[in-house]
């Protein structure tokens, strides 16, 4: 399989935003985002979605010109209006504002209405990481879970994300949605035509699968039984009641072209300098590092690893050796580029 530099990628899909009426400025952080989340390992948040992103803006459920609307300001917090534009841009302004508003006040909360699918949460929590605090994301996402004990979907798989400097290493970071996995991974074992293990979904009839299309048309399964499913609930909470957004069935997902997303966010931004001294909690980090990774080794385990430094290594590792997409993901970027008249990059 052949590879293309995460340079080369980016600037792909960027001109592929930009020709569908994206401001520059924009198509460039979106395609950066995707690019960044194939580089951390997820291609299930990576290139691929473009194609759906890119839909939406052709049906007119998400604005390509994003003009959010703060409708509170108030110290600490801020409700934002994303007045159905791009998801990367509204949750990057977002995370700015809420960065900003924990320089002044120790803690800065944004709560965010009638955005849509970001991508990678990953990506915006990291931010606040580079900035010296500790970043929290949360959003809500379209019925792709039963309540515990149900076969029908109702809920979200409404990830979340938490990000901390972690001194000489690179962030601490959590990202992860509440089913035992992201819709998006079911959608790459159909794109690869490969099976996915029998604790992911049920397929319609409430039964086991390990057939990525029957999955698509049942419900994935909540990580952790009924605790999934719970923390779901409240972080559609969180990201939705909260908000004044959609929640539950009225969040639609990223692939639903002709459907206003409707999803809310809830983004936290802690000023670690006003909880006391910055070298402290760095070093309080390196610390925390060091003891996960000298744990005893368990059978069949090379090495023990803090919650964000697979993506890391990882992405020093795609950034120099190079991306390998799968042929499906090529294909699909490829319509996307014969439409818009988009070249496509050399050796592609």
């Amino acid at each position: 399989m052949s590879r293309i530099s995460a340079e080369a990628l980016r600037d792909f899909v960027k001109a592929l935003y930009a020709a569908a009426g994206l401001p520059e400025q924009d198509a460039a952080l979106v395609a950066d985002s995707l690019v960044r989340a194939d580089l951390w390992g997820h291609s299930s948040h990576g290139v691929m979605r473009a194609p759906w992103y890119i839909d939406r803006v052709r049906a007119g459920t998400m604005k390509p010109v994003t003009e959010p609307e703060v409708v509170v300001d108030a110290g600490a917090i801020s409700v934002i209006d994303g007045r159905d534009g791009v998801g990367q841009v509204i949750a990057k302004r977002a995370m700015q504002d809420a960065i900003r508003r924990a320089k002044a006040h120790g803690v800065g909360i944004v709560s965010v209405r009638e955005s849509n699918h970001h991508g990678a949460l990953g990506y915006f929590t990291r931010m606040a990481a580079e900035q010296g605090c500790i970043g929290m994301l949360t959003t809500n996402g379209s019925p792709a879970m039963a309540p515990w004990g149900g076969r029908k979907k109702a809920i979200g798989n409404n990830p979340w994300s938490i990000a901390a400097p972690a001194g000489r290493h690179a962030p601490m970071m959590l990202d992860i949605a509440n089913t035992v996995v992201a819709r998006g991974k079911i959608f790459l074992a159909r794109q690869k035509g490969i099976p996915i293990p029998e604790n992911w979904a049920m397929d319609a009839q409430g039964r086991r699968t390990t057939d990525p299309v029957a999955a698509l048309g049942g419900v994935i399964l909540p990580m952790a039984e009924h605790k999934g499913y719970a923390i779901s609930v409240m972080m559609d909470v969180l990201s939705g009641v909260l908000s004044g957004s959609g929640i539950m069935g009225e969040v639609s997902g990223p692939y639903q072209a002709e459907k206003r997303s409707r999803c809310g966010h809830l983004v936290l931004a802690l000023n670690i300098a006003a909880f006391g001294p910055v070298a402290r909690f760095e070093q309080r980090m390196e610390e925390m590092v060091a003891g996960i990774k000298a744990v005893p080794l368990a059978e069949g385990f090379e090495e023990v690893f803090y919650p964000g430094e697979i993506e890391a290594r990882n992405e020093e590792k795609h950034g120099r050796e190079g991306l390998a997409l799968p042929e499906q993901t090529r294909l699909d970027l490829t319509k996307v580029a014969q439409d818009y008249g988009v070249d496509l990059p050399a050796g592609w």
